[in-house]
């Protein structure tokens, strides 16, 4: 069996191609959808936030007026 050496390389965080690893993306296509997750990503991470401390506000009021 002959084994072939693999040339150094990484994968493209969206589609999973072999790409340089001087690379981050593919593709401008898998860079415009990478910028769209990570958007989304702190957009939620922001709204979990905001709910957190809604949800602390509420209950110090309920415990503190009592």
């Amino acid at each position: 069996m002959v084994t072939v050496p693999i040339p150094q390389h990484k994968h493209c965080q969206v589609c999973g191609k072999a790409i340089r690893s001087k690379q981050a993306m593919c593709s401008d296509e898998c860079k415009a959808d990478w910028e769209k997750t990570v958007k989304r990503k702190q957009i939620w991470l922001i709204a979990y936030v905001a709910a957190a401390m809604v949800m602390v506000v509420v209950i110090m009021l309920s415990l503190g007026g009592g």
